[in-house]
């Protein structure tokens, strides 16, 4: 999970201060979700899903499907 998280940040070119940023916590926080130190909480898994417009079980990896299905 946590690879996937970095690798979806990495290839939007975006600094993990942007991230922290938008999902209001610090950076230092965000930093220990990406290296596998602090569980991810679900609203922040929920946010980050939303954000890169992937499914949770994507960011999990559970499935390798990258598109969430937004149930439309």
């Amino acid at each position: 999970m946590y690879k996937r998280i970095r690798d979806l940040r990495e290839d939007r070119d975006l600094t993990q201060q942007q991230l922290a940023d938008y999902l209001n916590i610090s950076q230092a926080t965000y930093s220990r979700y990406e290296s596998g130190n602090l569980d991810v909480p679900s609203s922040v898994l929920i946010k980050l899903s939303e954000f890169y417009d992937v499914s949770i079980d994507y960011i999990l990896g559970q499935t390798n499907m990258f598109k969430r299905h937004n149930g439309k």
